[in-house]
């Protein structure tokens, strides 16, 4: 059976695709759901996740579907990258992942372990099982490593699940068909599999459908695929429905609903076949219906596939006559994105032509149906305000509503409140990632995507009085996002935002269809050619203009602009020509950022008496309007030389042309133009990824606000510090109001593995910078099985304000010295953990006086790893971003780019991109730059670094952060003990410590042995410090000086009486009786017994010795010696004296009597155990 895939060369520098969408929050927080559908509360809860890629797993979609989540579509088959790479597919599906609790198990090899390393690397408590590049060119043992290494990954559970099928492709889960996989084949081998049919130790359970929960809730990063994927091709139908009305007059007239909605139902039935999920909800469907056919019958029918090709523009209005609106919902088939709009056959304008008296009538239905869509459409974003911020459906509901009826006063349609309060439907739906609809009170609710739609069925024709105008509608899909914000009273608000994605289709369009309407337009763009006009003298014009105001309905849209010497004339293809002339101006200002990459804009102030010559959409409570020139346009070169002079001020007479600067803007008038700004950068940008990244922002203002926000909401519902919420949000650099912390204490911590020579940084570091200040050293408890204790620490910290105050006291301001502590640790203690325990001191004064400088971490490179890849535990958690801001390396620095350093550096940089490296071989730093950056002490505090703790550890700040237990299980056990050592025996013991290191599960393994002993040929006190893994021994006499006082963390010590030795023995699963018996093996070792002799224990040589000693002893009678044998009589031969029994009795006897005055004396002497304590 081969599991292997066939051997590919390594590549020198693998390249690692998508690393853009790595980023460690939003993977660290796909990881914790995966994670948290193992701790619901439910007995049948799997204990694990298990996801096999490729062959092993007979390409096994839902496990695919798994890997694509969490490593942000690596395995996507549509990504090219695999063959650029030059491997074969094989060999990057080489991946077994086993999801726990609070850890991961991560199978791979040495190719793909490049490629999956920026994903992973940031993951908590992460286990790699891979071989190293030499040990992988023996395929045989890289197989039977895969297969242990699957055996060992499963080892501690009982129940688990399987990611059996992908979304659409729902299969019966049927373990039988998990046993045939190659690699759950396998672990039944004998000798190295796992000792039976895998389905029959373990219980398999399918968790596909909560996995598929999992997967539709919108994050990050799926938000900005939906922005620049799935919108791009949302909006692309629109755009195709719309060039079917690019064309001239006659042919839109005769167009149909099934002609025009074609492009929609396409998109949405083909989409729907390849999603293989069926839902024919009616609220879910597109449908493009025409003026009087959009009634409320129509719009429910519930079935738009098959729409009439007899409903056509031209007859679908009252009577029979020109349609005066259309409605148009447009629904993407496997996503949450749709939206409606009521479009319109006919101008919402009229415009002025120097003549108010004699106005030609204004087609009434057009402007009342586009008034009431405007009402409508201020409703619904009022609602989608009101449930962002209230999470309510039924107060969003009531503010629709009364913003419905609110905008009715302002359009004075007040008549038409009781016709319609019975004919308006309002409705919020929550919709998953896959276009599935969610009842909104479902927990994973918050999360998705919102559709809230508003329509007015068959509004009544109250001014003729023949009917029904049709209906209006209007939706928009938007995405809420919820901070819980801590007050610093203790309560808890909220701070909200939303986006709407759906913003980027036109809210307003209309087309001139009506002749009188058309030649009313073309009037108006008349007076360009004429000389002197109610505009006044004609002085330039040209195309690339751009008009824009705040109004809801409005976009940006592009035209020909004409500039007069009373006046201007704007002309767009679709809502036709728009007049302002200078009597209707309040103001006319003018912004140039004096740049060629700036935009210059006219602001124009108006009176209301322009609104009914201006098209809906650029209405404005404000009165006024934005136009846009770009810079080194022919316009913007004309106006400066052709308008600019004209519209200069001339005594008192009229408006006139003033020049602004960019701080007199308003708020309002400064988003118009960052929005046109941005239109700018996207007309001299090349189509691209930046393109389209651009083409969303500046159709979407509040992007990048919104995106900030949900940043920080997606990760969890734990709440945020008011005064850190600026900084994450990167609306504020620094916490407002944050105190001088000058007086505060200020804390380095100098962390890392046993053996990583923190103590010596620390020894360094005291000893070369007192100009820091008075160092405080504090230091883990040796003699407990905990690496770090929190109470411990706390009540150290207290001890510290409580002598800070003493001391204060008794000396002056200008002898006392701020005091620095410097928290050294070493041990598979997670960072995190010493930050909560400062954070949730029960004293908040206590709390308030220290302040984190920074957190550097030390690695002897040497003792990373406890075999092949396999890193020792809390490794990588010990570097992690947010929290570490320096690695030291103490070890291997004198070679330059060693290969163990730089694969380390490679591996850290991966989990903390922003990490420094600082070299210092056994803890001396030999730069001031580097010491600078262990001693900062605001580099904890950054913002960069608060921001990726609130993303990466959600609830650190209150303690509420679980960081995992230590696996495999690693305890340090101190034993202390009076008697000196035999120094020959310790050495020898250490040293073969080595050799005995047992592979996976690693249970016995001694890794690290500290401590001050004395040996038996000296009175000495030596410091003991073993690390196995680099096979290092450390004797050291412990310098003189002045007894410290007693510690209080040894006061707890169970041993007695004045014993002046201890060993702290770090490693997996050890046990104090095994470790005593090992240390006992080095002491002075007790004499045992003598046994007596007996004839059988005679050996050949000590026959002989005694046949030597006395073969010339006298021969009994009989005998006689012929010179080489013993004679008798009879002619027997012996080659032994005859009497060699009694000679060999004799001996024993003499033996047995010194055997029994050695053990005599023996027993008269004194002899005590390591561990009997002195008398």
């Amino acid at each position: 059976m081969a599991l292997l895939p066939p051997r590919t060369p390594l590549p020198p520098n693998p390249a690692r695709r998508g690393r853009s969408k790595a980023r460690p929050g939003a993977s660290c927080s796909r990881l914790r759901q995966i994670q948290s559908i193992l701790m619901q509360s439910s007995k049948s809860q799997p204990d694990g996740i298990l996801c096999i890629l490729g062959i092993d797993s007979r390409y096994n979609e839902g496990c695919r579907e798994l890997a694509n989540y969490l490593l942000f579509g690596f395995y996507n088959q549509n990504n090219n990258e695999f063959e650029k790479s030059g491997f074969p597919e094989e060999v990057l599906d080489d991946v077994i992942l086993l999801i726990k609790p609070d850890s991961v198990h991560l199978y791979c090899n040495p190719v793909n372990y490049s490629y999956l390393l920026p994903y992973v690397a940031v993951w908590r408590n992460l286990h790699f099982h891979c071989l190293t590049e030499n040990e992988y060119e023996d395929e045989e043992a890289a197989e039977e490593f895969k297969i242990s290494s699957f055996v060992d990954m499963v080892r501690d559970c009982s129940r688990i699940g399987i990611p059996f099928s992908s979304q659409g492709h729902l299969q019966i889960f049927d373990m039988f068909l998990v046993e045939k996989w190659p690699i759950v084949q396998a672990f039944a081998l004998e000798g190295i599999g796992g000792g039976g049919f895998f389905t029959m130790k373990y219980e398999l359970m399918d968790v596909s459908v909560d996995l598929w929960k999992t997967y539709s809730k919108m994050d990050p990063v799926s938000l900005e695929s939906l922005l620049y994927e799935d919108l791009m091709t949302f909006e692309h139908q629109w755009t195709n429905f719309f060039a079917n009305f690019d064309t001239e007059i006659p042919f839109i007239l005769e167009l149909s609903e099934s002609q025009a909605g074609e492009p929609f139902r396409s998109y949405f039935s083909h989409g729907m076949l390849s999603s293989h999920i069926t839902d024919n909800s009616p609220s879910r469907q597109p449908f493009v219906l025409f003026g009087t056919h959009s009634s409320k019958e129509n719009l429910n029918a519930g079935n738009f596939n098959f729409p009439s090709e007899g409903h056509l523009v031209r007859n679908t209005g009252l009577g029979g006559s020109t349609a005066k609106h259309m409605v148009v919902q447009c629904v993407s088939p496997k996503g949450p994105l749709a939206c409606s709009r009521t479009y319109f056959f006919g101008a919402t304008h009229t415009p002025y032509l120097g003549k108010d008296n004699e106005m030609e009538k204004k087609a009434d239905q057009v402007k009342l149906l586009s008034q009431i869509y405007a009402a409508v459409v201020e409703a619904v974003l009022a609602a989608i305000d009101s449930y962002s911020k209230t999470s309510s459906a039924t107060k969003a509901k009531e503010v629709a509503e009364q913003t419905f009826s609110n905008m009715l006063d302002v359009f004075e349609l007040a008549y038409f409140k009781a016709p319609l309060r019975s004919k308006i439907d309002f409705q919020i739906q929550a919709v998953n990632n896959h276009g599935r609809i969610i009842l909104l009170d479902n927990e994973d609710s918050p999360s998705l995507m919102k559709t809230v739609t508003m329509v007015v069925y068959d509004i009544p024709d109250l001014l003729g009085g023949r009917g029904c105008l049709g209906s209006v509608i209007f939706s928009e899909s938007f995405l809420a996002s919820q901070i819980f914000v801590k007050e610093k009273d203790g309560s808890t608000s909220t701070e909200s935002s939303y986006i709407i994605p759906t913003a980027v289709i036109p809210r307003s369009v209309s087309w001139l269809v009506e002749d009188n309407e058309v030649k009313l337009s073309e009037k108006a763009q008349q007076v360009a050619k004429e000389e002197e006009s109610f505009l006044g003298t004609f002085l330039t014009g040209g195309d690339g203009a751009y008009i824009s105001s705040s109004n809801s309905l409005c976009q940006p849209a592009e035209g020909k602009l004409y500039f007069f010497s009373e006046g201007l004339l704007f002309c767009h293809p679709h809502h036709g020509s728009v007049t302002i002339s200078k009597m209707h101006m309040t103001s006319i200002r003018f912004y140039d950022g004096d740049s060629t990459s700036v935009a210059a804009a006219l602001l124009i102030g108006y009176k209301s008496s322009l609104l009914p010559h201006l098209p809906i959409q650029l209405q404005t409570p404000s009165n006024c309007l934005v136009i846009a020139l770009f810079p080194k346009s022919k316009l913007y070169k004309a106006f400066y030389s052709q308008v600019f002079s004209v519209w200069q001020p001339r005594g008192n007479s009229g408006t006139s042309l003033k020049m602004t600067q960019d701080d007199c803007l308003s708020p309002e008038l400064e988003r118009l133009h960052s929005q046109m700004q941005k239109l700018f950068s996207l007309s001299s940008c090349p189509a691209g990824e930046r393109w389209s990244h651009l083409r969303v922002s500046m159709s979407l203002p509040d992007l990048d606000r919104f995106l900030r926000h949900f940043t920080v909401s997606s990760v969890s519902h734990e709440a945020v510090t008011r005064s850190h919420l600026p900084m994450l949000l990167q609306q504020s650099e620094a916490i407002p109001g944050h105190q001088a912390e000058n007086d505060k204490v200020v804390i380095t911590i100098l962390t890392g593995l046993p053996g990583c020579r923190s103590s010596d940084l620390c020894a360094f570091l005291v000893t070369f910078n007192k100009e820091y200040g008075r160092w405080l050293v504090y230091r883990q408890t040796m003699d407990s099985p905990e690496c770090f204790s929190a109470a411990h620490f706390q009540k150290y910290l207290t001890s510290v304000v409580e002598s800070q105050h003493s001391r204060s006291a008794r000396l002056s301001a200008y002898s006392r010295k701020k005091p620095r502590l410097l928290v050294v640790l070493q041990g598979y203690t997670d960072v995190i953990d010493v930050v909560q325990a400062l954070r949730t001191h029960p004293d908040a004064d206590i709390r308030a006086s220290f302040v984190i400088g920074a957190v550097s971490t030390c690695v002897e490179p040497l003792s990373c790893y406890m075999e092949h890849r396999f890193l020792f535990p809390k490794f990588l958690d010990q570097c992690s971003q947010g929290l570490v801001s320096n690695v030291v390396f103490t070890s291997q620095t004198a070679e330059q780019r060693n290969p163990l350093l730089v694969q380390l550096q490679h591996l850290i940089r991966a989990a903390n991109p922003a990490v420094s490296f600082i070299l210092a071989e056994n803890g001396v730093v030999t730069r001031n730059e580097d010491i600078e950056l262990i001693l900062s002490e605001s580099s904890f505090s950054s913002p960069s670094m608060l921001t990726t703790r609130y993303l990466t550890y959600p609830g650190w700040y209150d303690g509420k952060f679980r960081s995992g237990s230590v696996v495999p299980p690693m305890l340090q056990i101190c034993v202390w003990f009076s008697r000196p050592l035999e120094k020959t025996r310790f050495v020898a013991k250490c040293k073969a410590l080595k050799s005995s290191l047992k592979s996976c599960p690693f249970s016995g393994n001694i890794y690290h042995i500290l401590g001050k002993v004395k040996f038996s040929d000296s009175d000495r006190v030596i410091e003991v410090r073993h690390n196995t893994s680099s096979n290092s021994l450390s004797l050291a006499p412990v310098q003189e000086g002045p007894t410290p006082p007693p510690d209080s963390r040894h006061e707890s010590r169970d041993h007695g009486g004045p014993q002046e030795s201890f060993l702290v023995f770090v490693g997996c699963s050890l046990k104090e009786d095994d470790i005593k018996d090992w240390l006992r093996e080095t002491a002075k070792q007790k004499p045992q017994r003598k046994a007596l002799k007996t004839r059988g224990m005679l050996t050949l040589q000590e026959i002989k010795s005694i046949h030597v000693k006395r073969h010339l002893d006298p021969l009994p009678a009989g005998y006689f010696y012929n010179g080489t044998q013993f004679v008798n009589f009879f002619g027997d031969k012996l080659d032994y004296h005859p009497l060699m029994d009694q000679f060999m009795n004799d001996y024993l006897e003499e033996a047995n009597r010194e055997i029994e005055k050695y053990n005599r004396e023996l027993e008269e002497l004194e002899y005590h155990d390591l561990f009997e304590q002195k008398t």
